[in-house]
């Protein structure tokens, strides 16, 4: 096929023929990448008029339609935000700590989160996701790389919330010992909560007890509500269990042929003789289902008028339950990634199995309408991380360089209406993580879409200066930091810039450059608050600065985002127990403990931290509620 012709092809189905450059230029992609990327899509080069390889239900032409230009249906916004602007807490729920549970934060903490930030008066707990991670491989502990984002995460289970619990000696030391370590141990608290959870399932059901917690008719009713795509999780994990105790792997991938099938006889031979197994994941599915819930339902009892705000991750794990489950949807050689940028100049490839973009909004219960419904029944809000997908995604062949990808299109239209209808469904606000490179156009749309815009403090800039407050877009959430960043002080002190040259993440010329940026940005934002009357601290530099003159530069931050006119502020857990270990560094893996630190501070103690009393008022004198909040005293009693 000559060049051109590969060319018409490309563009005929979604595909860029040109990539970003390290130094935001942009340059054209080799024939080589064109061809592998068509070949990931499933179709056949050889045909000039690229014939799909499996069926034109899934693989068909589609027309680069570019920018939409159709009417862009509009997703759910609450009356209430129509007259006020709201604020909330946004945490890792892994990371909090309390007397009881058992050195990870579950579900029942976040019930006595939600009566906490109740009672400082935010109307929202930001979450982290809650997908569903491998159970038999613990430690593969991102959030962002889930095995399944229809499943949740039964290691938040608060397994002594489970009627038939029944302490032990030795588990109670062990519990101890968990609850006091500075990183969250996966794989013994795996241990311990699975290893319970099977003794309660032993006698589940048999004593003839209906708690009204747990009643077991309604566990039959969600296997059933549930259908095939619970029980392929639960067979997933069954087996995923099965391999890794022989040494084959927990990925599906590294399993013995016969096993890679879901629709094989061996694995329909291996589900009968273990029915009762396969049965105990999908009642851990419905134990996460009944707690998630109930914490759902205390938000809004403690006067959270948005309650849960959830994380949906952009894509999964390339061995997971979701690939190995319907590995017919899923592109299957690429994934997705990011082209080159400053900050990661060859590229990054996230190793994420992405749905395939004439699937993804196939059929009345399409992929994405059920991933989005599987976080939207417990959420008045959700986050979709890298909005952008919404358009388009970068992918990048199978054992080719990050820089040897593509950008493919996806069907904007279809989705922006599926999220339209099943916000409404649910009542749930939709807020769109539109940071980094995003095509043109898209912002806009969003906009119109009434999906929230996401934005960081830090990021605000242009060429001169930090943004005003009063900039700030009105469909937008606004923030200091998240996940992938340092704290406010962190920051400041320019810990950002030196954990990326010491993971080698960018080369030593940048980090210099980095570092005099850092001095500028530094003094712009002191201006930024200055001129917002969000009233900076005197006397701050890098150099001297003190943790009270820190603390103070947090708050004003803090009021300098409560002022901007977006509707939805969020208050980072981290931010204001000061913490000194980040979430996650971005490039890293086995350098750093991503995804483990805890809090320095219990969830009984968070009424004592001067710096979160002090954000709170600040947060509460700029965005008022028109009741007010819970008494501290209520939340004493709530957590005991």
């Amino acid at each position: 096929m000559k060049s051109s012709e590969l060319d018409d092809l490309a563009r005929e189905h979604g595909i860029s023929l040109t990539r970003p450059s390290a130094d935001n230029g942009e340059v054209p992609i080799s024939d080589v990448t064109k061809r592998r990327v068509l070949k990931a899509l499933e179709l056949d080069v050889k045909a000039k008029n690229g014939t799909p390889n499996k069926g034109e239900n899934l693989t068909g032409k589609r027309e680069n339609k570019g920018p939409r230009r159709k009417k862009i249906p509009r997703s759910f916004i609450p009356k209430f935000l129509k007259k006020s602007r709201v604020w909330g807490i946004s945490l890792q729920l892994y990371e909090l700590r309390s007397a009881r549970n058992w050195g990870i934060g579950d579900f029942e903490d976040l019930s006595a989160m939600a009566d906490f930030v109740g009672s400082l008066g935010g109307d929202f707990i930001g979450l982290n996701p809650l997908h569903a991670p491998f159970l038999a491989d613990p430690d593969r502990c991102s959030p962002y790389e889930p095995s399944n984002r229809q499943q949740l995460n039964p290691f938040y289970i608060a397994v002594d919330k489970v009627p038939g619990f029944k302490a032990r000696p030795d588990l109670d030391r062990n519990l101890e010992e968990l609850r006091h370590t500075e990183l969250v141990d996966y794989v013994r608290i795996a241990q311990a909560k699975l290893g319970a959870l099977h003794d309660i399932w032993k006698i589940w059901g048999s004593t003839g007890d209906d708690d009204p917690a747990y009643p077991p008719r309604d566990f039959d009713a969600f296997i059933k509500q549930r259908g095939e795509v619970l029980h392929g999780h639960a067979l997933f994990e069954t087996i995923s269990a099965f391999m890794g105790e022989r040494g084959s792997g927990t990925g599906w991938q590294a399993w013995p042929e016969e096993f890679q099938n879901r629709e094989s006889e061996a694995v329909a031979e291996f589900a009968a003789e273990h029915e009762d197994e396969i049965r105990f994941h999908m009642w851990l599915q419905w134990l996460a289902h009944r707690q998630l819930t109930r914490a759902a339902d205390r938000a809004r009892r403690a006067g959270l008028r948005i309650g849960l705000y959830l994380d949906l991750a952009v894509g999964e794990a390339i061995d997971g339950s979701a690939t190995w489950s319907e590995r017919e949807v899923y592109i299957s050689e690429a994934t997705v990634g990011s082209p080159p940028d400053p900050f990661a100049t060859e590229g990054q490839d996230w190793h994420l199995a992405a749905v395939h973009p004439s699937a993804i909004a196939s059929g009345e219960n399409s992929p994405y309408r059920r991933m989005v419904t599987a976080a939207m029944r417990y959420a008045g809000a959700i986050r979709i991380d890298h909005a952008a997908a919404l358009r388009r995604l970068f992918l990048v062949p199978l054992n080719s360089r990050p820089d040897s990808g593509a950008y493919v299109d996806y069907p904007q239209e279809d989705l922006l209406q599926i999220l339209s209808e099943a916000s409404a469904e649910h009542q749930c606000l939709v807020i769109g993580e539109d940071l980094g490179m995003l095509p043109e156009g898209l912002q806009d749309d969003l906009a119109e879409a009434q999906i929230l815009s996401y934005r960081i403090l830090s990021y605000e800039r242009d060429e001169d200066s930090f943004k005003s407050a009063e900039v700030y877009p009105t469909l937008a959430l606004a923030c200091i930091s998240t996940h992938d960043h340092q704290t406010l002080a962190g920051w400041w002190r320019g810990a950002d810039i030196k954990v990326r040259a010491e993971h080698g993440i960018v080369p030593p010329d940048a980090t210099e450059k980095h570092v005099e940026e850092r001095k500028h940005e530094r003094k712009d934002l002191k201006e930024a608050l200055e001129e917002a009357g969000a009233e900076p601290p005197e006397r701050l530099s890098s150099k001297t600065a003190n943790e009270q003159r820190l603390s103070d530069l947090v708050v004003s931050a803090h009021r300098f985002i409560a002022k901007t006119p977006s509707l939805l502020a969020a208050v980072r857990l981290a931010d204001l127990t000061s913490e000194k270990n980040p979430t996650n560094i971005p490039g890293t893996s086995e350098s750093y403990p991503n995804w483990k630190p805890k809090l320095s501070v219990q969830i009984a103690d968070l009424h004592n931290v001067s710096l979160l009393q002090m954000v709170a008022e600040a947060m509460r004198n700029e965005r008022p509620r028109r009741f007010g909040p819970r008494s501290s005293k209520y939340y004493r009693q709530a957590i005991g």
